[in-house]
């Protein structure tokens, strides 16, 4: 059996989606990764070692940089992968790799993060933050029915999918009128993430791609408003704007190795969610050092967190509301065992057996189907 990995692109370092590609890869190791874009020096080095396999974006000149800019070219990429020797295709998708076109008679499994946010449930919200003028924002819009006509006709081509979540299940049956066949819940990484030995240190944090969606504004301005000290670590291109936003308690970092974060998550009094997740696995990583989090209550965090337990949530999507739930925060009121059991739940070895075994049953039906 042949098998190929297709992720949609590996270009903003690892992230959450990346962070599940990284077991695919361990529990796939000789299988070559297919992707739209590859960008060595954003992403560890160690993947330098890895086969991966670009598509014809990739010979675009400065395509790594403008790659959210080429959105409409995206389909054409993908529909001419060529993925005709493998016998087995996994994609690892966030909106676009689902739709990659395995041969006749091969198997295709989609693992999926979310339909594309741009073309479904968050197209208004992702028009107004596009630094354009109105005309290239019209243009936008007028292309958004067309891709998503292509997104549902080609989410067809997976026999089978499955979701991360209880919220992309649903959001899946919504855009592709498909439905999913399972949830599977992503990896944390419980090994890495491990409670530090010193006691935390009076700062909250925040780890996430800078973009407009994440509402990292939230946590800013309320702890702008309450002058709390906060950490910031990500990238993206709100980065700017989210420092002159920040007030003196406020750190912006950026981008930090993974190495340094661990230490970030052990030290802080309280992680901090503010945004709506398909599933979230940052909050989860705060949870295995033994931190607590404060979490928007909705999206994923209601699959993932225990209120009272492992987090606290707060009830509305605004600074007042975040601000209720900071103010006279006491993080001893958790415990450190509680919060890393909770996050033990989502072990990377769980999700090597759940999907390997998963994998396996589609497999041996699919043989048993086309004596392949």
């Amino acid at each position: 059996m042949k098998l190929a990995i297709v992720h949609d692109y590996l270009v903003q370092g690892i992230r959450g989606a990346e962070r599940v590609v990284d077991v695919l890869h361990e529990m796939f190791p000789d299988a070559p990764i297919y992707t739209l874009l590859y960008d060595p020096n954003r992403m560890e080095d160690r993947l330098r070692e890895w086969d991966i396999r670009p598509s014809l974006l990739q010979d675009i000149p400065g395509a790594l940089s403008l790659y959210k800019k080429l959105f409409f070219l995206m389909p054409v990429a993908m529909d001419y992968l060529d993925l005709s020797e493998y016998d087995l295709v996994i994609s690892s998708s966030c909106g676009w790799s689902k739709s990659a076109p395995q041969r006749d008679g091969a198997l295709h499994i989609a693992y999926c993060y979310s339909p594309a946010r741009f073309m479904w449930f968050w197209a208004d919200e992702y028009i107004r933050s596009l630094k354009v003028n109105p005309l290239a924002k019209a243009a936008v819009r007028a292309m958004l029915p067309p891709l998503r006509d292509w997104d549902r006709r080609t989410a067809a081509r997976p026999r089978h999918m499955v979701a991360i979540s209880q919220v992309t299940f649903a959001r899946m049956k919504h855009a592709y009128l498909r439905t999913p066949d399972r949830v599977i819940y992503p990896p944390a990484n419980t090994e890495k993430f491990v409670p530090g030995d010193d006691p935390p240190e009076d700062y909250f944090l925040l780890v996430s791609a800078l973009n407009a969606y994440k509402r990292v504004d939230l946590a800013v301005e309320a702890c702008n408003r309450l002058q709390l000290p906060l950490k910031v670590i990500g990238d993206g291109e709100e980065f700017n704007a989210l420092c002159e936003l920040a007030g003196p308690t406020v750190e912006m970092l950026g981008k930090v190795p993974d190495d340094e974060i661990v230490g970030h998550y052990q030290r802080c009094r309280a992680f901090l969610m503010p945004q709506l997740e398909d599933f979230g696995l940052t909050p989860l990583e705060a949870n295995a050092c033994g931190r607590p989090v404060i979490a928007f209550r909705g999206g994923g965090a209601l699959e993932t967190m225990v209120d009272g337990r492992s987090c606290r949530f707060f009830d509305e999507q605004t600074v007042g509301s975040l601000v209720e739930a900071l103010d006279g925060f006491d993080d001893r009121a958790f415990s450190q065992d509680a919060c890393r059991e909770n996050a033990l739940r989502f072990s990377i070895d769980g999700f090597k057996q759940q999907f390997g075994e998963y994998v396996q049953t589609r497999w041996d039906e699919h043989t048993n189907r086309t004596g392949a």
